[in-house]
C-alpha cells in the first residue's frame, strides 16, 4: 500500500509506516495535479495547505484513509468522504500544548510591546533610546488578570492551564458544559486542582482583560463590529484557531479607536496573502500560522497520524 505525505509527515511518522511494512512519499503533489495523480495511492496525509474536496473524493475511489496531520478539517469534505466509506483521521491532541505555548508568546509580547519594540530598536535604538524607553513604559502584568477562552476543546483547556499556572483568572465559553476545574501538574509530578468559570460570550466580552480564540472556522465572526463594543475597554486578543474568526476590518478599527490595546494574529482572512491594513499595523503581532510548528508537536503528530493510518489500512 502507498502513502502519500502531501504536506510532509515527520521523520519518526514515516520510520513507523515504513517499519509497517507501507511505501510512504513525502513528494509534494500541487492541488491542481492531484486528481490525476491521488488515485496512485491508498491513502493520503495533508496538513492545512492542501484541500481534499469532493471533486476531488469523485476522482480518487482507490483512496482509503485521508489523515490531517492537526486539528481543524476544514480543508476536507469530511462527511463526503465518510459517505463514500473513506475514514477520515486527525491529531487533536498532539499539538494542544504548542499552541498553547504561543498564544502566551504573544499575550507576555501585547502586554510588553515587544512586537513593536522588535521593528523600532535597530532604527531608531542607537539615537531615540530615551523616547523609545518612556513609549513602551505603561506595560501591565498578566498575574491577577482574567483571560476569556472561547473554546474550551483541547487547546483551549492547555491554554487556560497556562494562564493559571501564570496567576490568571479563567474564564471560558463553550457549546456544551465544562469543567469546574482543571488539573495543573507542577514540577515534581505535584497535581493540584484550580477553579475556572464557565460563562456566556456577552459575560467574556465584558469581562475579560485579554481573550484567546480556540473555536474552529465559522460563517460569521465569532466577534464582528458588534461585539467589539461589548468588549472591555483596552482589551487584548489572540487568534491562533482559524481565520475568518475575528472580523479584521472591524479589528483595525478597534486598535485605531483604542478599545483593543493589541491584537495577536496567528490565522489570516487571506492566508497566504494577509491584508496588508493586518501586516503593517503597529499594534498587532503577527505569526505566519505556526502554531503547531514545534520539533515536539510535530514528531507527536507524525507518530500518532502514523498509528492511526496503520490502524484504519490493516483492517
Amino acid at each position: 500500500m502507498r502513502i502519500l505525505a502531501n504536506d510532509g509527515i515527520d521523520p519518526i511518522g514515516k520510520k513507523i509506516l515504513e517499519d509497517a511494512g507501507f511505501i510512504v512519499d513525502t513528494i509534494h503533489i500541487p492541488q491542481e495535479e492531484l486528481a490525476l495523480r491521488l488515485n496512485d495511492y491508498d491513502a493520503v496525509t495533508v496538513r492545512s495547505a492542501t484541500k481534499i474536496r469532493q471533486a476531488l473524493i469523485d476522482a480518487c475511489p482507490n483512496l482509503k484513509v485521508i489523515g490531517r496531520g492537526g486539528v481543524g478539517m476544514d480543508n476536507i469534505d469530511v462527511d463526503y468522504a465518510v459517505s463514500k466509506g473513506i475514514a477520515v483521521v486527525n491529531t487533536p491532541a498532539a499539538s494542544s500544548h504548542s499552541v498553547a505555548e504561543l498564544v502566551f508568546a504573544h499575550l507576555l509580547n501585547g502586554v510588553r510591546f515587544l512586537f513593536d519594540a522588535n521593528r523600532k530598536m535597530p532604527l531608531e535604538g542607537g539615537t531615540n533610546f530615551g523616547a523609545l524607553k518612556k513609549a513602551y513604559a505603561a506595560g501591565v502584568e498578566l498575574q491577577g488578570k482574567t483571560l476569556g477562552v472561547v473554546g474550551f476543546g483541547r487547546i483551549g483547556r492547555e491554554t487556560a492551564k497556562i494562564a493559571l499556572g501564570l496567576g490568571m483568572n479563567v474564564l471560558y465559553s463553550d457549546l456544551f458544559e465544562g469543567p469546574k476545574s482543571l488539573t495543573l501538574t507542577l514540577s515534581g509530578g505535584i497535581q493540584v486542582e484550580v477553579p475556572v468559570e464557565q460563562a456566556d460570550l456577552e459575560t467574556i466580552f465584558r469581562q475579560a482583560d485579554f481573550i484567546s480564540l480556540h473555536v474552529p472556522f465559522t460563517d460569521k465572526p465569532v466577534i464582528g463590529k458588534e461585539e467589539f463594543a461589548l468588549l472591555k475597554d483596552g482589551v487584548g486578543l489572540v487568534n491562533a484557531s482559524r481565520g475568518g474568526v475575528i472580523d479584521e476590518l472591524a479589528l483595525v478599527e478597534a486598535l485605531n479607536s483604542g478599545k483593543v490595546s493589541f491584537a495577536a494574529l496567528d490565522v489570516f482572512d487571506n492566508e497566504p496573502s494577509p491584508r496588508t491594513e493586518i501586516l503593517t499595523h503597529p499594534r498587532i503581532s503577527l505569526t505566519p500560522h505556526i502554531g503547531a510548528a514545534t520539533n515536539e508537536a510535530q514528531e507527536r503528530i507524525g507518530e500518532e497520524l502514523a498509528q492511526l493510518l496503520i490502524e484504519n489500512l490493516k483492517k
